[in-house]
C-alpha cells in the first residue's frame, strides 16, 4: 500500500454555516452544559496502530526530496543502560522503511522516522518486541498504566529480594561468629540447604529480568549491561550450590548465597528508585498529553450530538466544548462569545474573551459557556501537538557528550568481561572460589550506567524544569551550548519592546488625505508578519486589493495595486511600504522611542507612519541581570539607527546598532564567531530568521513568527524576558551538574575496579556501589529542582 501526502478527509457540514442551526443548538445546549460527559479510557492494540487515523495521534507527516515519510515518538519498556540505546538504533535501523532512530536511555523515549509506502508501525513495534523491548506510542493513554504495572512488578521483586535476603543472612550469621566444628557440620549443611532454597526464588523471580535480556542479546548476538549482571548472579548461585551439594570439594570451604541475595536486592534498589527518580524528573514534560479529553462531542449531519474518540476528529468537524472542558484540536468559533484560558500552553491563568469567528486553540479551557467551534487542525497539527512534538524530539536528541559516552559503552561492556576473565584466571591456582567471586565482582561494579545518565540525566531534569515554567527546549545540547554563551544579540521591535504598538500620526503629500494612504499602506501590510506592519494593518477602516505583493525580509513590501478614490486619485502602479532607504525617501526626525514607516509609489514619497513603541516591562530588569552574570549585550534592528541608539541609552546596553539589513546581522554574528565568541540571538520576526539559524543559540518569544520559531532553540511561552535570565542561569547551573555527574562517574570506576580485580570487594559490595552510583548521578540531577525554586526568586530581587 503506498501512502502518498496522507491527509485526514474533510467532513463539510454545509448547514451549520447558518447562523440559526448554531443558535438553535446553542439555546439547547445551555440547559445542560453543566452534565458531566464520563470518558473511559481507551487503548490501542498493536493491530489498530497501522490505521493511518492513528498515525497523527503519535507522529508528524513531513516530506523530503525521497517521499512522504513520518516521524514517530515512542516509549520504550525494557532500556535499562546506554548499551539498550544502541541496541534499540541497530535493532529498528535493520528494519526496511525505518532510516533514522534515535533513542534516549535516561527517559525511556524513541524518536522514528519511516516511510509509509515501505512499513507500517506495527511491524518496527514487533522488531523491538522480538528483541526484549515494548514500545507505546508516546501519546496512547495505556502508555502510563503500562509503566505503573512496570514499577509495580520491579517493586514485587525488590520485596522478594529483600525478604529472602534477611532470611539467609539470619542463616549465614552463625558461619560468621563461628567456626564449623563449633557449629557442628551438621547444623551447618542445614543452614546451606536453608540458604540455597531461598535463593531459588531470588534467582527465578526476583532476577529473572537480567536473565531474560542477557539471553536474548545473546540469541541476537548482541551485548547490553544485563550479560554481565546476569553472568555474576549465575556464577555466585552455581558455585554456591556446588558448595552446598559438595561440602568436601573445591567450592565447600564457603558459600555466599548472603552476597547473591543481597546483591540482587541492591541492584533491584537501584532500578527501583531510578525508575522513581526518573518518573518524578520528567513528569511534568508529558503531564499536558494526559489532560486533553479522550472522548468529543461531534455534531452530526442530523444536528444530533454524537461522542466519538478524540484521535477520529477530522478537519472541518464540528464539535462542542461544553463549560469547563479542554478544546481538543485547533478550531474557529461558531456560536459564542466565551472566555478561555490558555494557562495549560502559556501558564498566563488570566481569561481571554473569544467570540464567533476567531480561534481557539488545543488545549485551552473554555471557562463561559458551552460553544461549537469548526476544527482547522488535529493531532500533531495542533498549536499543543507541535509544542509535545518539539519537547518529544529534544527529549530523545543526544548531546555531543553523551553520544560520545554511548560509543563507548560496547567496547566498555566487552572489556568488562575480557578483564573478569582474566582476574578469574590470575586468582584460580591460589584459589579457585576467590577467584570467581573476584571475577562476579568485576562483572557487577563495572556498569557504564552512571557514566551515561551523567550527562542527559541533568539535561533531562533542565529540560522538564524549563517546560515546568512555560520555556520548551527544542534540543539538548543547546542546553550546554548556552552555558558558553558570552554575547547576546537583541533584535528590537517584538522583543525588547512590547507587542502593544500605537500609529501617533500620519504625514501625507500634498492632495493625499491621511485615510486615504493608511489604507494604501494597510492593503500592503496585510501580507507582512512585522508587528509595525500588524499595526498599520488594524488601524485602518479598509483595504484593497494588493497583485505580486511581496515582502522583503528585514527591508518592507510591495505591490501592485490599481484603485480609484472618491477625492479622484487613481493608483496603478507598484507600491512601497517600509524602511526609508526601501523606499527612497527621506527620514525624518522623531521623539526618542518613536519609529517610523514610509510609504511610495514611482512618484516617490506618499506617507509617512509614525509609531510608538513601549518597552516590555521587564526590559530592564532582564538587561540587568544578564549583565550581572557578566554577558556582553547587543542590540540590531532594521529600525532607524538614532531611535536604536536611543534604546541602547533607556537599556544601558552601549552596541546599538540600528538599519541593520538580515545580511547585516549575518556579517556581524559570523564575525564574532570567528573570534571565538559564542553568541545567542533573540529575535521575533521573520527578518531574524537567517541570523536565529547561524547562531550557537537561537531564542524566541512565544509571540513570535513561525519561521522564527522553526529556527529556535528555545521558545519563551510567556514572552518574558526575566524568562531568558532564568533560562541563562538553569543552563550554566545544568552544566555544573554534569560535570559533576561525569567526574563522580569516572573516580568511581577508576577506584573499583582495581579493587574489584584485587579481590578486595565482595559481590555485595560491589552491587551496592554499582547501583549507588546510578542513583547517585540521577539525585544530583534532581537538585537542579531545588535550586530553580530559589533562584525564581532572585530576579525580581
Amino acid at each position: 500500500m503506498s501512502l502518498v501526502n496522507p491527509q485526514l478527509p474533510e467532513n463539510p457540514i454545509s448547514f451549520l454555516e447558518s447562523s440559526r442551526a448554531v443558535e438553535d443548538w446553542t439555546a439547547t445546549s445551555r440547559q445542560d452544559s453543566q452534565k458531566a460527559l464520563e470518558k473511559p479510557t481507551l487503548t490501542t492494540p498493536l493491530f489498530a496502530i497501522d490505521d493511518p487515523l492513528e498515525w497523527p495521534t503519535f507522529s508528524n507527516a513531513l516530506s523530503d526530496e525521497l517521499g512522504d515519510f513520518w516521524e514517530s515518538y515512542v516509549a520504550i519498556n525494557g532500556i535499562y543502560c546506554a548499551a539498550c540505546s544502541l541496541t534499540i538504533e541497530s535493532v529498528l535501523m535493520a528494519v526496511p522503511g525505518v532510516f533514522q532512530v534515535e533513542v534516549s536511555a535516561t527517559n525511556k523515549k524513541a524518536k522514528i522516522r519511516w516511510r509509509a509506502h515501505q512499513v507500517v508501525p506495527s511491524v518496527w513495534m514487533a522488531a523491538l518486541e522480538k528483541a526484549g523491548y515494548q514500545a507505546l506510542p508516546h501519546a496512547d493513554a495505556s502508555t502510563e498504566q503500562i509503566q505503573r504495572q512496570e514499577t509495580r512488578k520491579a517493586l514485587w521483586r525488590w520485596l522478594v529480594a529483600g525478604l529472602c535476603m534477611m532470611q539467609v543472612m539470619m542463616y549465614a550469621y552463625p558461619s560468621y561468629v563461628n567456626s564449623t566444628h563449633e557449629m557442628g557440620q551438621n547444623t551447618e549443611t542445614i543452614l546451606r540447604w536453608a540458604s540455597w532454597l531461598l535463593s531459588i526464588p531470588v534467582l527465578v523471580f526476583s532476577s529473572g529480568p537480567f536473565f531474560k535480556k542477557a539471553i536474548q542479546d545473546l540469541k541476537n548476538k548482541r551485548i547490553s549491561m544485563d550479560l554481565p549482571v546476569a553472568l555474576g548472579i549465575l556464577i555466585t548461585f552455581v558455585m554456591s550450590m556446588v558448595g552446598t551439594f559438595e561440602p568436601n570439594g573445591t567450592f565447600g570451604e564457603e558459600v555466599y548465597f548472603d552476597s547473591l541475595t543481597m546483591l540482587v536486592f541492591f541492584l533491584l534498589s537501584g532500578r527501583l528508585l531510578e525508575l522513581k527518580l526518573r518518573d518524578r524528573v520528567f513528569a511534568d514534560m508529558s503531564q499536558h498529553l494526559h489532560q486533553l479529553p479522550v472522548t468529543v462531542q461531534r455534531l452530526h449531519s442530523n444536528g444530533q450530538l454524537q461522542s466519538i474518540s478524540s484521535k477520529r476528529i477530522q478537519v472541518n468537524d464540528v464539535l462542542s466544548a461544553q463549560a469547563g472542558e479542554l478544546f481538543a484540536a485547533d478550531g474557529e468559533l461558531l456560536s459564542g462569545p466565551t472566555t478561555v484560558s490558555e494557562a495549560m500552553l502559556t501558564g498566563e491563568a488570566k481569561a481571554l474573551l473569544r467570540d464567533k469567528g476567531q480561534a481557539v486553540i488545543s488545549g485551552s479551557q473554555n471557562l463561559s459557556q458551552s460553544v461549537l467551534y469548526k476544527v482547522k487542525a488535529v493531532g500533531q497539527q495542533t498549536c499543543l501537538g507541535q509544542i509535545m512534538a518539539l519537547m518529544a524530539s529534544a527529549q530523545t536528541s543526544k548531546p555531543s557528550i553523551a553520544s560520545k559516552v554511548d560509543l563507548i559503552a560496547k567496547p566498555f561492556l566487552i572489556a568488562v568481561l575480557l578483564i573478569a576473565f582474566l582476574t578469574a584466571v590470575y586468582w584460580w591456582p591460589s584459589n579457585p572460589s576467590h577467584a570467581l567471586i573476584a571475577a562476579v565482582a568485576v562483572l557487577i561494579v563495572t556498569c557504564p550506567c552512571a557514566l551515561s545518565l551523567a550527562t542527559p540525566a541533568a539535561l533531562l531534569a533542565s529540560m522538564g524544569l524549563l517546560a515546568k515554567n512555560s520555556i520548551l527546549t527544542k534540543r539538548l545540547s543547546a542546553i550546554e551550548a548556552l552555558a558558553k554563551v558570552d554575547l547576546i544579540v537583541f533584535d528590537k521591535t517584538g522583543t525588547l519592546t512590547s507587542d502593544q504598538i500605537a500609529l501617533e500620526s500620519i504625514t501625507s503629500r500634498q492632495n493625499v488625505s491621511h485615510q486615504e494612504a493608511l489604507s494604501l499602506a494597510a492593503s500592503l501590510a496585510k501580507y507582512s508578519h512585522h508587528p509595525l506592519s500588524k499595526c498599520l494593518y488594524s488601524s485602518a477602516i479598509e483595504v484593497f486589493e494588493v497583485l505580486n505583493c511581496q515582502e522583503q525580509v528585514g527591508l518592507g513590501v510591495t505591490g501592485f495595486i490599481c484603485q480609484q478614490f472618491e477625492s479622484g486619485n487613481f493608483y496603478n502602479c507598484k507600491l512601497k511600504l517600509g524602511s526609508a532607504v526601501f523606499c527612497d525617501t527621506p527620514y525624518q526626525e522623531l521623539a526618542a522611542g518613536k519609529s517610523q514607516v514610509f510609504l511610495s509609489d514611482d512618484k516617490g514619497w506618499i506617507a509617512t507612519f509614525s509609531l510608538s513603541q513601549t518597552y516590555r516591562s521587564d526590559a530592564k530588569a532582564a538587561v540587568l541581570a544578564l549583565q550581572k552574570q557578566g554577558l556582553e549585550l547587543c542590540i540590531l534592528s532594521g529600525d532607524q539607527t538614532d531611535v536604536i541608539q536611543q534604546v541602547g541609552l533607556d537599556l544601558n546596553i552601549q552596541n546599538a546598532k540600528g538599519a541593520c539589513t538580515p545580511q547585516d546581522k549575518l556579517d556581524y554574528v559570523r564575525k564574532q564567531q570567528a573570534l571565538g565568541r559564542k553568541v545567542a540571538v533573540v529575535g521575533d520576526g521573520m527578518n531574524d530568521a537567517p541570523v536565529l539559524a547561524i547562531a550557537d543559540v537561537s531564542i524566541s518569544l512565544g509571540s513570535a513568527t513561525p519561521i522564527a520559531q522553526s529556527q529556535a532553540d528555545f521558545l519563551l511561552l510567556h514572552a518574558h524576558l526575566i524568562d531568558l535570565v532564568r533560562l541563562v542561569s538553569l543552563s550554566q547551573r545544568t552544566i555544573k551538574i554534569v560535570n559533576q555527574n561525569l567526574t563522580w562517574a569516572i573516580a568511581y570506576n577508576l577506584l573499583f575496579i582495581p579493587l574489584a580485580v584485587m579481590a578486595y570487594m565482595p559481590a555485595w559490595l560491589a552491587g551496592l556501589g554499582m547501583a549507588s552510583s546510578s542513583l547517585l548521578v540521577i539525585a544530583n540531577a534532581t537538585r537542579l529542582s531545588v535550586w530553580s525554586r530559589q533562584e525564581k526568586q532572585t530576579p525580581a530581587q
